[in-house]
């Protein structure tokens, strides 16, 4: 049930058995956004990632089975619609987004509903992706740049703010399939009447565990981000439901 006044925006943290990273994650999020609540959302894991968490101060919604990070990120969503949040802004549990770029996404949200973090934007970003993988995301960013009407350089970033019409469309309709936590569900707001666009980030390394997307499987992941991509372009959504949005600061 939805609260009568709007709360703060919410960090969503989706996990899956991220016990090794996840506690400094949250440690480093409160830290810089000690205003914000933290939902870590366990997706169904199976070692000490929810406790982990809750002892790091985090509020710890657990999934019973592993369901992906758009199945994790839905049921987010759904938190803060639920709760009464003005936005959600997603942040990977293994480390490699910098809680204090948060407040950069959410001030951005008076002018869009989706705001990237978008690696690649400035020439002295360090974090580099070359090869199949790389193609990849040119090709993709450059359809969804189209789409948008603006130029976006970084579509498959996991960095992202939501808020306005885009919260209740994404509780609703947050792709679970491969890669449509990213590629999709910009198309989803897309065609919902968001906006969208981004802001410079950093990636950092991972503080542990196993990166989800190895150099081996680089030309899987070309294949496969060319069928999300036409997946999403041939679908259709039901998102005209939605209500108004309201915005950062509670400018409609």
């Amino acid at each position: 049930m939805s609260t009568d006044r709007p709360g703060p925006p919410i960090i969503i943290v989706p996990a899956w058995n991220e016990q090794q990273t996840v506690g400094d994650t949250v440690r480093e999020i409160r830290a810089a956004t000690p205003d914000l609540p933290v939902l870590v959302v366990s997706d169904g894991s199976t070692d000490r990632t929810a406790e982990v968490a809750r002892e790091a101060g985090a509020l710890v919604l657990e999934l019973p089975f592993n369901l992906g990070v758009g199945g994790a990120m839905r049921a987010g969503f759904r938190y803060a619609v639920r709760h009464g949040h003005t936005a959600a802004v997603q942040v990977d549990a293994d480390g490699q987004h910098d809680p204090a770029e948060v407040p950069l996404l959410l001030a951005k949200l008076t002018e869009a509903d989706v705001v990237i973090g978008a690696r690649f934007s400035t020439p002295d970003d360090e974090y580099r992706v070359r090869g199949p993988r790389r193609w990849a995301m040119v090709v993709l960013s450059k359809v969804l740049s189209r789409l948008a009407k603006t130029r976006l350089t970084d579509v498959t970033s996991g960095f992202k703010a939501s808020g306005g019409r885009a919260l209740a469309v994404f509780a609703e309709h947050y792709p679970v399939e491969y890669l449509g936590d990213t590629v999709e569900s910009l198309v989803i707001a897309l065609r919902a009447g968001c906006r969208v666009t981004q802001v410079p980030a950093h990636m950092r390394p991972r503080r542990g565990g196993n990166p989800s997307h190895r150099p081996v499987k680089s030309m899987i992941y070309l294949f496969r981000a060319g069928f999300a991509l036409l997946l999403a372009l041939i679908r259709r959504w039901e998102t005209a439901d939605a209500p108004e949005p309201v915005r950062q600061g509670g400018v409609p």
